[in-house]
């Protein structure tokens, strides 16, 4: 029996003792009050529970960009275009990179928080060690291979001679930021799992600020160019790991119990490990996909339909820091009810997160329809810009409602690790995405957005199909 169902006979336990007490007419008004009462703090309780994760992890994603920003801020005041260029090739490669390993945090985060439901200790220190270990090896194997890796992408990306060579200096001083930046993504998605987004806040501001403070330093203070904003955020990625390791020995560094190396290396355990994230990186690779496809096909609209996508764009990454909160949310909560067998509480966590999404995707088209093109006006002074975006800009505001499923989904999938039904879902919706933008013919700007919106609802809705009987006491016996 999962823990759900005993919650239900206990409740019903309780239910027939009060009825009992008032007599044959019912509960009465004083059991339905009590009653009603409870289920009331149980809500309160559980919508703590998610601000208590979502708040922390949309502060957490707010930081991404500020990092670019800084970077962007300062070389373009060093007097030469091609220091940005260099910085927007060097950054969007570091991008597309961490993004493609961002299984190592996402996979992390579900099998840890499974373990927490169950009280294994010996399993959350031992999915924290293979985080570990396997982000050391991807690490290594990218410092290693990086002239081919650098040589291939400055060649696909095409820029003049003058921003190849400041982008090329930027890359292979980033390079070596990229083990701290996958032991940082062990470290969160295990802090997640362990239904604690506050330490992964704490390390993102840590990192910002101390980007800021060793770019401008090297910069303004010594004189380097493009080489000491890479140095500063090589230094600011090392110093993020530190704390990472600092803050997950302060709190979690007592005995968990001697993890032996047989228990390191189990197969089966291993096996899982790998297939969740297997799954996580396929599916990750089909929104690469949609994503190159959309910004390459904008592209060849045009500069001015190139820049309307990207500013339209914005409204969609607005959108999803506040919306992958929720997920972060979703797979802590999902894989700490699931690892305990709490069918109550999954359900009742997933109608929670899925109330919150509705109202926030519900909040968001208001604020976009209503801001229209005063959103416009604050990214861009382009009149030319801002007119052509108006013929394209509903489908911006139709973006929360066709896509916070997906979102919150994702996280659900995740925590319950069952990722192969997210892959699933994930390959159906790009070649629906294909499929539409192909259907609307080739250079149809409208028939892009479309194509996206269409590829955003259909991850959501194959989700729910796939992802309902992850709520089922049968999946939760079998898992």
């Amino acid at each position: 029996m999962v823990r759900g169902e005993g919650c239900f006979v206990r409740e019903f336990c309780i239910f027939v003792g009060e009825r009992g007490r008032a007599g044959p007419g019912g509960i009465g008004r004083e059991g339905a009050a009590a009653l009603t009462q409870r289920q009331g703090m149980r809500t309160s309780a559980m919508n703590r529970r998610i601000l208590g994760l979502a708040v922390p992890a949309v502060v957490s994603n707010v930081t991404v960009p500020l990092l670019g920003l800084v970077d962007v801020t300062i070389v373009g005041h060093l007097g030469d275009a091609a220091y940005i260029g260099a910085i927007a090739a060097g950054g969007m490669l570091f991008n597309v990179l961490f993004w493609i390993f961002g299984f190592l945090r996402m996979g992390t985060s579900g099998l840890t928080s499974q373990a927490y439901g169950r009280g294994d200790e010996r399993e959350q220190a031992r999915v924290l060690a293979q985080a570990l270990a396997t982000g050391l090896l991807l690490s290594t194997a990218v410092v290693a291979a990086r002239h081919a890796i650098g040589d291939a992408a400055f060649r696909l990306l095409g820029t003049s001679p003058e921003v190849e060579r400041h982008a090329e200096r930027y890359f292979y001083i980033c390079v070596w930021g990229v083990p701290a930046m996958l032991g940082m993504y062990a470290f969160n998605g295990w802090f997640v799992g362990m239904q604690n987004s506050r330490f992964p806040m704490w390390v993102s501001v840590g990192v910002a600020a101390v980007n800021t403070a060793c770019s401008l330093g090297l910069v303004l203070g010594f004189g380097m160019k493009v080489e000491g904003v890479a140095a500063g955020t090589v230094a600011a990625e090392w110093f993020g790991l530190g704390l990472a390791a600092w803050l997950w020995a302060r709190r979690y560094g007592r005995p968990r119990g001697r993890l032996s190396w047989r228990e390191f290396l189990d197969v089966s355990r291993a096996s899982r490990f790998f297939a969740v994230n297997r799954d996580i990186f396929l599916r990750t690779l089909c929104l690469v996909a949609v994503t190159f496809m959309f910004t390459s096909r904008g592209a060849r609209q045009g500069d001015t339909v190139l820049a309307v996508n990207t500013l339209l764009m914005q409204l969609f990454t607005l959108f999803s820091y506040v919306m992958d909160g929720f997920a972060y949310a979703g797979e802590a909560l999902t894989g700490r009810y699931a690892g305990a067998r709490d069918l109550r509480q999954l359900r009742a966590a997933a109608g929670a997160l899925f109330r919150w999404g509705a109202w926030t995707a519900a909040a968001f088209t208001c604020l976009y329809a209503a801001g229209g093109e005063g959103f416009l006006r604050l990214l861009t002074s382009e009149e030319e810009v801002v007119a052509a975006a108006g013929e394209y800009f509903w489908w911006a505001v139709g973006i929360p409602a066709a896509g916070f499923a997906a979102f919150l989904w994702d996280g659900i999938l995740v925590g319950a690790t069952a990722t192969g039904r997210m892959l699933a879902s994930m390959a159906l919706a790009t070649a629906v995405f294909f499929a539409v933008y192909l259907a609307g013919g080739e250079g149809n700007n409208h028939a892009l957005w479309g194509a996206f919106l269409a590829y955003l609802f259909t991850r959501g809705a194959a989700q729910s199909a796939l992802g309902r009987r992850v709520l089922s006491a049968g999946w939760l016996s079998r898992h």
